[in-house]
């Protein structure tokens, strides 16, 4: 990571400060950076990467990835560049989504270009059927359609964690904008068993209607989770124990398992906000590592001009198995701040 620019406070390590520091005299520099460090203030850098004192830290790598860190362990990286994987058919290029995803010891959680399935990419949020004005394109595929990044909105650490919010395009054929999509990522600091990342994904057509509509019988499509290789896989709802199923509605569901060859147990799992459409969704669950809340599933919904929809959703990331790391109880504590802030 020698090429990434990295800027830190609290008496870290500076690195890519140097255009502030032709700005402005070397006394100023120093004072300005010895406030920041002294206050613990968020510290936002511009482009480049940034830095709390109190630990949270971004990255921001010459091949698009922004790397979110606790202190000197890695959270989560969102690639907002184009990519790529050697061996893989060129037409499964994208971006604009969420991979790794790391467990609280450092395990990769998701998989990215997984053999089975190229197209499934970490935490993601697409469509397998779609239609622009007359014409029928596949997000979820990458077929006619894909996500472009456009800008960064907030890119921000504080105290409380790291806030990421970017706006996308979607483009057809890698030309025309038909729809904006605003993510918002907002990671939370590790509890003794787990660590809460929300999501929020808002949408907007610009001057067709954008049917989404889930996979046939199937419904798959909207948020995604697909996780990276593990052992002993455990799919686990608010109703117990569950095998692989296609739209039965849940509140949450989890996925654990030993992963990476690790003996150790963990996982994560997936909050549906009580607010969202059509909420509880019916769920895509896959034993090979898939858990999907299905929206809009069988029912075709147009996104039309001026009607924006956003989604929410919390991904809890936990030690041991769906009791071992409160589940459930971390679903209760979402659902009593979702209250709170109504």
């Amino acid at each position: 990571m020698s090429d990434a620019k990295v800027v830190s406070t609290g008496g870290r390590s500076c690195e890519g400060g140097q255009s502030l520091r032709k700005k402005m005299s070397l006394p100023r520099f120093v004072g300005l950076v010895c406030v920041f460090g002294l206050f613990g203030l968020p510290f936002v850098f511009g482009p480049q990467a940034t830095a709390s004192a109190a630990g949270f830290r971004v990255v921001d790598d010459d091949e698009e990835r922004l790397h979110v860190y606790e202190g000197e362990k890695p959270v989560l990286t969102y690639n907002y560049g184009m990519q790529m994987k050697q061996g893989v058919p060129k037409d499964r290029q994208r971006s604009s989504y969420v991979h790794p995803v790391y467990g609280l010891d450092g395990e990769v959680l998701t998989a990215d270009f997984p053999q089975d399935h190229y197209h499934h990419r970490g935490v993601s949020w697409m469509w397998p059927r779609m239609k622009v004005g007359e014409r029928e394109v596949d997000l979820w595929h990458i077929q006619g359609i894909r996500q472009h990044f456009n800008r960064w909105i907030r890119r921000e650490v504080s105290a409380n964690g790291a806030v990421l919010k970017v706006l996308n395009d979607w483009k057809l054929d890698g030309q025309k904008t038909v729809a904006k999509e605003t993510v918002t990522i907002d990671v939370h600091p590790a509890q003794e068993k787990g660590r809460a990342i929300d999501f929020r994904l808002r949408f907007r057509a610009l001057e067709e209607p954008i049917m989404l509509w889930g996979q046939v019988r199937k419904g798959y499509g909207g948020f995604c989770f697909r996780f990276g290789p593990r052992e002993s896989t455990v799919i686990t709802t608010e109703e117990g124990r569950q095998e692989d199923s296609n739209l039965k509605p849940f509140r949450w569901a989890d996925l654990s398992g030993q992963f990476r060859d690790r003996n150790e147990v963990s996982g994560a799992a997936v909050f549906v906000h009580p607010d969202n459409p059509d909420s509880p969704n019916g769920w895509t669950l896959r034993h090979y590592g898939f858990l999907g809340p299905c929206w809009p599933a069988l029912e075709k919904y147009w996104l039309r001009p001026g009607q924006p929809v956003t989604l929410n959703y919390r991904v809890w990331i936990h030690q041991g198995g769906a009791k071992e790391g409160n589940v459930a109880q971390a679903y209760a504590s979402y659902l009593d701040e979702v209250e709170r802030t109504e």
